[in-house]
């Protein structure tokens, strides 16, 4: 039986006597339709996204601004379904960053888009650095600049979504923490010291490792009240 090639021949082996014919490639195809749909570029927007809004109010602005951040559910219900960032706005009634702000957007998310480990793009906004110096956000929280809080809020959002791992503390190093923190306040009202009424005492330090003025120092030992990061162990 003659049988028309109408592709391009990639590669060809010699059949044995009594070998049965080689089958199609129709089982690949099958496989590589039925594999996960991984986020790239050419994948088109959807008329319904979910959505998350985070709204920040840093000092050196004179209005708050409203970050949202849209995502797209890939391979729905399905045991590889996952949801991905795929744009992100920022809105404010202040005009003064607006030119970069808008090529910001665009650009993280055309990298959104674009797919893979996008997650780089944290470590990248949050090392970004105000030649005029940084602010403390409330809560005590040290920010180099209005990128670096962009990006916190970005990695925020990842955790959420579960693309970056939490590294939430145990209630049992919350409980710990928290009875720290008030033996060192009853400490300074024995001694009349003014504990600041804030979110952490006012004569807490800087922590290195959370970058929030937490720090406090409890029988030689120096403890993060925000991240339980301590000196002894």
């Amino acid at each position: 039986m003659t049988v028309k090639i109408e592709k391009n021949i990639v590669g060809y082996r010699v059949a044995k006597a009594g070998e049965d014919a080689p089958k199609s490639n129709e089982a690949a195809e099958t496989a590589q339709d039925n594999a996960p749909i991984e986020m790239n570029e050419h994948i088109e927007r959807p008329d319904f996204l979910l959505g998350t809004t985070y709204k920040i109010k840093p000092p050196v602005a004179e209005h708050a601004m409203y970050i949202t951040i849209n995502d797209i559910l890939l391979n729905e219900d399905t045991d590889h379904e996952s949801r991905q960032p795929y744009e992100v706005f920022i809105n404010s009634k202040s005009m003064e960053h607006f030119q970069w702000v808008i090529a910001l957007t665009r650009v993280i998310s055309a990298v959104f888009r674009k797919g893979g480990d996008v997650t780089f793009l944290v470590e990248e906004l949050r090392s970004v650095y105000d030649p005029n110096g940084g602010y403390f956000k409330k809560g005590g929280v040290f920010m180099p600049s209005l990128v670096a809080e962009i990006g916190a809020v970005i990695e925020k959002h990842m955790k959420a979504i579960g693309l970056i791992e939490s590294d939430e503390m145990s209630d049992v190093t919350k409980r710990v923490l928290a009875e720290k923190r008030a033996e060192f306040e009853s400490r300074q009202s024995a001694n009349n010291e003014d504990s600041g009424g804030g979110d952490y005492p006012a004569n807490a330090t800087m922590c290195g490792k959370c970058n929030t003025k937490a720090v406090i120092v409890m029988d030689g030992c120096a403890t993060c009240l925000s991240c339980g990061d301590s000196k002894c162990g």
